[in-house]
């Protein structure tokens, strides 16, 4: 299924049954009176984000969807019947935009919230509602509401715990596979990940959810690579996981400049994604000695100040210690929220 995070369409709202003008007529009873039933009011248009979706594709080959009108009034005092609602079914963390205007109408980022984007057109009284002393035979009613009409825009961007972050090929969709149940394609070319995964992760009772972010390169936030397509998504993570893959470096300041490369395009792209938390992950350490692996992880953390972890997805080496330290990042998180 392919991955989509962007699509325009039109929405209509139904217009409103019309009134009736109608006078009860019967053998014996010639003056019987107006009785003409109300129209039903239109369906409006509603949007409801929905858990189990995670991509906008089913919107990419329909244009337009519209609510059902209401029905008309009739003689003998029958309403008409209200129009059905539709409702626009989304992922979670859908934002929804006037195309006109370019302003957010929702930003829909709680399971099962609903908005209401256009209403139903009102049913028109039918002309029993204007019988009066004065005016025992009106021979009016009124027309139902018109229908509204909007072009949107919905974009989405996932709502994730953690985003894996780095360079391609830095071991992201191997990782994601060792601690969740996604299955994403593994391969040891660039750019095998062409769209964002979803995997959850549980630890205990504790469960939190992990996006694989397709690799960025440098220069992504102008537009060179995949990733330029995938970094709103990062946005709304609490916090990244930065894999750096150490196995092909023949200098531990190489690696230092793929992890500060990430950075200056997370920089470029906003520069309040620098504030998030992250874990340092230095990946690929299967084929290294432990030697090799203590000169890494001691100039990551003498340069940075931060604590870095030597992990093998392929071994799983410290991968259970990246799940707990996920599981701690989560909870101070949420204390200071």
């Amino acid at each position: 299924m392919r991955f989509i995070d962007e699509v325009t369409i039109n929405v209509q709202s139904g217009s409103g049954g019309n009134g009736c003008t109608s006078f009860r007529r019967e053998k014996f009873i010639p003056f019987g009176g107006p009785d003409g039933g109300d129209g039903g009011d239109g369906g409006s248009i509603f949007i409801q984000a929905k858990s189990g979706l995670n991509t906008l594709v089913k919107f990419r080959g329909r244009r337009v969807y519209r609510a059902e009108n209401g029905q008309s009034g009739m003689g003998r005092q029958r309403h008409g019947h209200f129009g059905e609602d539709y409702v626009l079914h989304v992922p979670v963390g859908t934002i929804v935009r006037n195309c006109e205007t370019n302003q957010v109408i929702a930003d829909l980022t709680a399971v099962e919230e609903k908005i209401l984007l256009l209403e139903g057109g009102r049913g028109g009284l039918g002309n029993l509602n204007f019988k009066s002393s004065t005016n025992q035979a009106p021979r009016y009613s009124q027309t139902g509401g018109e229908a509204c009409e909007l072009d949107i825009e919905l974009e989405l961007k996932l709502l994730a715990d953690f985003a894996l972050v780095g360079l391609p090929n830095a071991g992201k969709s191997t990782l994601i596979s060792s601690i969740s149940a996604a299955r994403p394609k593994v391969a040891d070319y660039p750019f095998t990940t062409l769209e964002p995964n979803l995997g959850v992760v549980t630890l205990d009772e504790s469960s939190f959810v992990v996006a694989d972010i397709p690799g960025l390169i440098e220069d992504a936030s102008e537009g060179k690579g995949l990733g330029h397509k995938f970094l709103k998504h990062i946005e709304r993570t609490s916090a990244f996981i930065h894999l750096v893959d150490i196995s092909w470096c023949l200098e531990p300041f190489e690696a230092l400049e793929s992890y500060a490369t990430i950075r200056n395009e997370l920089e470029k792209f906003n520069p309040e994604m620098l504030n998030k938390k992250e874990i340092i992950c230095l990946t690929k350490t299967d084929a290294m000695t432990e030697e090799e692996i203590t000169i890494y992880v001691e100039f990551f953390e003498e340069m940075l100040d931060k604590k870095v972890l030597p992990l093998s997805s392929v071994s799983g080496s410290n991968v259970h210690t990246l799940k707990c330290l996920m599981e701690n990042l989560m909870i101070s998180t949420k204390k200071e929220q």
